[in-house]
């Protein structure tokens, strides 16, 4: 009864917060996961191909908490056009699951000789299901908010703006323009909830200590009408260009540690760990999220590790 009861209250959580809007999937390792965030995100390098994914289980020994695994691949075209495919994929135990699946296009202007400035349109749709067949209430009365499984393709386009130079970038996106409805509201009853505009703000820059130690801070900020903002602030350093290691802080819920590393000059993998400070840390034992990106040539030259790193 106790697992019903937390996953109810989680599902209640993630459809219909203050009865309006849902809030996407968060990440930790958000700097390396732009794509998914920022259509307009860009690399300004002609010969290299960029994937990408971050699989996070949230809230761990919680029954049914969520688990998102999200992908992407990104390239330019040309020097002023950039194009991708990313997809998010989120689950709520085995009753909520929900696909994104976007293709990008990032149009890139030179500001000047190191500063480039992107646009960015995301357009696609988002594959909505819900199985309440194994969902045992508490209550004996029927409810009639879970007494029919959803399953929807709902469309979407998004946009954004991305600013940015060797060492630093800002960007600004909406990913979803179209609020897509999971609940309507008849005779009182919720049955579906909306999803509404998500926008995001983020930044981040190299500082150079020595030739040999890096300063990498960087900041998300997400932002949903009528839902309390999130802010995301983390301070990396990275080492030799192959070894990077820090600290993260999402305002009044978690506490994060980050690592990763460069394998190969093509291949980095990272891992990273929430220890969550809200009330809901009473009753789960963190996050943990694992990532991995490959920079591939599509030239085949073999870039050295001073020559390739994909500081964000």
């Amino acid at each position: 009864m106790m697992k019903n009861t937390i996953l109810l209250v989680l599902v209640c959580v993630l459809f219909a917060i203050s009865g309006r809007a849902q809030q996407d999937p968060q990440y930790t390792q958000y700097m390396y996961n732009m794509s998914v965030i920022n259509p307009a995100y860009a690399t300004d390098d002609p010969e290299m191909l960029n994937i990408g994914g971050i699989y996070r289980a949230q809230w761990m020994s919680i029954d049914g908490a969520p688990r998102t695994a999200s992908f992407f691949v990104h390239t330019p075209l040309s020097k002023k056009v950039e194009m991708g495919l990313s997809v998010v994929n989120d689950e709520i135990g085995n009753i909520v699951n929900e696909t994104n699946a976007y293709v990008d296009f990032a149009y890139v202007l030179s500001i000047s000789s190191k500063s480039r400035l992107s646009f960015g349109l995301k357009a696609g749709a988002t594959f909505y299901d819900t199985d309440f067949s194994d969902f045992t209430l508490i209550d004996d009365l029927p409810d009639p908010s879970f007494a029919e499984n959803i399953s929807r393709v709902l469309p979407n386009v998004g946009a954004g703006v991305y600013y940015f130079s060797d060492n630093y970038y800002v960007g600004l996106s909406v990913p979803n323009f179209l609020k897509s409805k999971h609940i309507e509201n008849q005779d009182g009853v919720s049955y579906q909830a909306v999803e509404d505009y998500h926008f995001f703000l983020t930044g981040g820059y190299v500082f150079d200590l020595n030739e040999n130690v890096k300063f990498k801070p960087a900041f998300m900020t997400k932002a949903v009408f009528d839902v309390p903002m999130s802010f995301d602030l983390t301070a990396n350093f990275l080492f030799n260009n192959r070894v990077e290691m820090g600290a993260a802080y999402r305002w009044d819920d978690a506490v994060s540690g980050l690592i990763n590393f460069r394998i190969t000059p093509s291949l980095k993998m990272g891992y990273a760990y929430d220890y969550t400070i809200s009330n809901l840390g009473n009753y789960n034992s963190g996050s943990h999220e694992f990532m991995i990106l490959f920079d591939i040539n599509k030239l085949g030259k073999n870039k050295g590790f001073d020559v390739s790193p994909r500081f964000f």
